[in-house]
């Protein structure tokens, strides 16, 4: 990293000889204005030269010479990068762009709530609605009402879950990053059940 000032919640400033662009999420080509959220490319001596044997992988994440990094990221004026969240978890309801990070930042803020964990998942008419996974601190208890009520203030409604699913714990790596893909797997075989059953 460059040296330059810190500033809390960014990643830096690019490494010399690498350039950086933010595009737009939907056909990853136009640069956003400074402060607008994007997907975050990367070009650079380091950049990879593609995937072993994944010829397909290779030309989706590699484009002109520019790696797809796959974060949503901003960038602000004096050219620090912040990375919002991760493209692939991005909610899409009602056609409104829904971090799944802002959602649990709200959940994490609640007192009695130990762990947060936002997915999308499938609607008729939105095409996907929030729902939340709670881990609640040791000795605690709540319900979806009370931790709703808490989110009245804090986000706009169409970020709102529809679910909130309190469990015991959450599905995790060795380094303690919660597996979102392991809860959307559970999510999407819990539904294929109902359907089966109804």
């Amino acid at each position: 990293m460059l040296k330059g000032n810190r500033k809390i919640g960014s990643i830096g400033l690019p490494i010399p000889d690498t350039l950086c662009r933010i595009v737009d999420l939907v056909e990853g080509k136009t640069d956003v204005p400074v402060g607008e959220a994007g997907e975050l490319l990367i070009k650079g001596p380091q950049v990879m030269k593609g995937y072993w044997n994944m010829s397909e992988e290779t030309e989706k994440t590699l484009v002109d010479g520019w790696l797809y990094t796959g974060d949503i990221a901003k960038m602000d004026e004096d050219g620090y990068f912040f990375v919002v969240d991760r493209k692939k978890d991005m909610i899409i309801s009602g056609g409104l762009n829904v971090y799944p990070r802002n959602v649990e930042e709200v959940f994490y803020e609640h007192p009695k709530v130990q762990e947060a964990c936002a997915i999308g998942i499938p609607h008729p008419t939105r095409g996907e609605v929030i729902k939340i996974f709670v881990v609640l601190k040791e000795g605690e208890t709540a319900t979806q009402e009370e931790l709703l009520e808490f989110c009245t203030n804090k986000m706009a409604k169409y970020k709102f879950p529809t679910e909130i699913e309190f469990k015991k714990e959450l599905p995790k790596t060795n380094v303690g990053k919660i597996l979102k893909k392991d809860l959307r797997d559970e999510e999407t075989k819990k539904r294929k059940k109902q359907e089966t059953k109804s």
